[in-house]
């Protein structure tokens, strides 16, 4: 393993207690690798959506089954790989709200997706053989300068 590489494991009965646990261990990776508090919190709260959407959607609240998070952090981005093994869902099914209709009618609930999205710079989604499901999230370092095409 190169030297700039380094990662961090959680695993974790997938139980909406254990949620402060699941933020306190990414936000404490986040702030021991360099990012300020206002970066580690965004990706503190975009883990913390999905995890609370494994528990909700993935086990239907099945407390017996463990989600797995996973840190991997390189010489430019800070990854998070969170895993379950419950039901999948289409990504690409999932309509992100209309921001504007939603606060306008007061909902809640529903925007996990769409936070996961705004407070990270790449998030996917995999589906994996073995009943695996895997949201991988990533943050940069340094945000990535667009190079001017002449």
């Amino acid at each position: 393993m190169n030297k700039a590489t380094r990662n961090y494991f959680l695993k974790i009965p997938g139980q909406t207690d254990n949620l402060e646990i699941i933020r306190d261990f990414v936000a404490g990776v986040a702030q021991r690798v360099g990012f300020d508090l206002e970066e580690s919190n965004k990706i503190e709260l975009a883990v913390d959506e999905a995890c609370t959407n494994v528990i909700e959607h993935a086990y239907q609240h099945d407390e017996s089954k463990d989600i797995d998070i996973a840190i991997k952090i390189d010489y430019n981005k800070f990854t998070v790989v969170v895993t379950d093994r419950g039901r999948s869902f289409k990504l690409e099914e999932v309509e992100l709200p209309d921001m504007n209709s939603y606060l306008a009618e007061l909902r809640v609930g529903g925007l996990g997706i769409y936070l996961m999205k705004t407070l990270m710079d790449e998030v996917d989604y995999k589906s994996k053989p073995g009943g695996k499901n895997e949201v991988t999230m990533v943050k940069y370092f340094l945000k990535k300068r667009h190079a001017k095409v002449k």
